[in-house]
């Protein structure tokens, strides 16, 4: 197997053990430590430009007439919505507190948060439809800024965490989920009415998107490492191990529902990966502002897992594909 054959099957597997392996090369090498000090406080705000170039990019390529929305998207918001429901109604039910409440918190967020950015890369790189997908992220971002501005106060509240009234909690969050998308697909249609030559360079590149997701993730796993390091002051290990077994069983769930529920439609990849490809980031921060800090230890090992499964999906999809041109 070449090297490209392998980054193209494995680039989110690779992308991920890069990120880990870096964060373990700062953390342990004293000699180092000042590249990382010197890093950490722009850590925050090299990923949102990192997605939003895999946005831009990826926006490039869409139809905009064919963006609005279709059947399976009113079917993954009523899952989604039952999801949340189940989480809240369990909590209140059984009178949860203590690390238990933690848990099903970091279950919650994992639950109410919008697709991924790059849902819609890895949908098309899947077969699946682009437009639909990236529709379907404007829609999802609406409806989690609704279910979160409904779920979260009914859940207990933490000491010193952050209370709104539902109307400015849902301006709030809508507005931090949506510039992330309207920017980049403003400057993407702009660029691909205005600046022609620009737009050729930029569809001249076979998966510019995929491949900068790639690097983004890089950024993602190490950040996530730390944070997971950073938890084991504060929590048992048991702790940790059971709250990333937990997200996991939810990672399985959303994409296994989505794809059943996708699959009535000839769906599969598109549902599946709208409701199971989650934005992280915006799990970690509804955790850390609005519930106890230590439920962003859920979204935070979602991510791996949610691109160890399209890791294998792709890989499978490549195989597949090398496979049927063999075939010919």
């Amino acid at each position: 197997m070449n090297i490209r054959r392998l980054l193209g099957d494995w680039l989110l597997i690779v992308a991920m053990t890069a990120g880990v392996a870096l964060f373990l090369l700062f953390h342990n090498v004293a000699a180092l430590a000042f590249v990382a000090d010197w890093y950490a406080p722009h850590n925050n705000n090299v990923m949102p430009v990192c997605m939003s170039l895999v946005l831009f990019t990826t926006f490039c390529r869409v139809d905009f007439k064919a963006l609005k929305p279709v059947r399976w998207h009113l079917r993954a918001v009523v899952v989604q919505l039952a999801l949340s429901v189940l989480t809240v109604w369990l909590v209140r039910s059984m009178n949860v507190r203590g690390d238990a409440l933690i848990l099903f918190e970091a279950v919650l967020v994992c639950v109410v948060s919008p697709c991924a950015a790059a849902a819609a890369v890895v949908t098309a790189r899947l077969g699946g439809s682009l437009e639909e997908t990236t529709s379907y992220m404007f829609v999802s971002n609406i409806c989690s800024a609704l279910l979160i501005s409904l779920f979260l106060p009914m859940l207990p509240q933490a000491d010193g965490g952050e209370v709104l009234a539902f109307a400015p909690l849902f301006l709030r969050i809508l507005w931090r989920v949506s510039c992330v998308l309207l920017l980049p697909m403003l400057m993407a249609f702009a660029v691909k009415h205005g600046w022609r030559r620009l737009w050729r360079l930029i569809m001249s590149v076979p998966d510019l998107s995929f491949y900068l997701w790639g690097g983004s993730l890089v950024i993602v796993s190490g950040t996530t490492a730390k944070n997971i390091s950073d938890s084991l002051s504060e929590v048992s290990l048991s702790f940790l191990i059971t709250c990333a077994v937990l997200s996991l069983f939810v990672c399985l769930v959303q994409f296994a529902v989505g794809r059943f529920v996708g699959r009535h439609l000839d769906k599969a990849v598109d549902c599946g990966q709208a409701l199971g490809q989650k934005n992280t980031a915006t799990a970690i921060w509804l955790a850390t502002v609005f519930l106890h800090p230590l439920a962003a230890v859920g979204p935070g090992c979602y991510i791996l897992w949610q691109n160890i499964i399209n890791a294998v999906e792709l890989a499978a999809a490549a195989r597949r594909e090398r496979e049927a041109r063999i075939k010919e």
